[in-house]
C-alpha cells in the first residue's frame, strides 16, 4: 500500500483557495470587474456566474479562472 504524502507546509488545498459567494467583487483572467451572481455546479463540475461591469449580462468562468478582488 503507498502511503499519502502531506504537505509538510500546511497550504490550503487548490480546491477551498476558490470559493466564491454570492456579491464577492472578483477579476476575470481578462482584467474585467465584476460580481458574482451565483455559483453552480454541472457534471464537469463547479461553475461560477458573474456579472461584469462594462457588459450587460452574466458570464459563467471556472473558478480557476477568476480571483477575488
Amino acid at each position: 500500500m503507498l502511503a499519502l504524502k502531506r504537505d509538510s507546509e500546511g497550504t490550503t488545498p487548490v480546491r477551498s483557495r476558490h470559493r466564491f459567494q454570492v456579491g464577492d467583487r472578483v477579476i476575470t483572467c481578462n482584467c474585467r470587474l465584476g460580481t458574482v451572481v451565483r455559483v453552480d455546479r454541472d457534471d464537469l463540475g463547479e461553475y461560477i456566474v458573474v456579472q461584469l461591469d462594462i457588459l450587460p449580462g452574466e458570464f459563467a468562468y471556472d473558478p480557476w479562472d477568476l480571483e477575488k478582488v
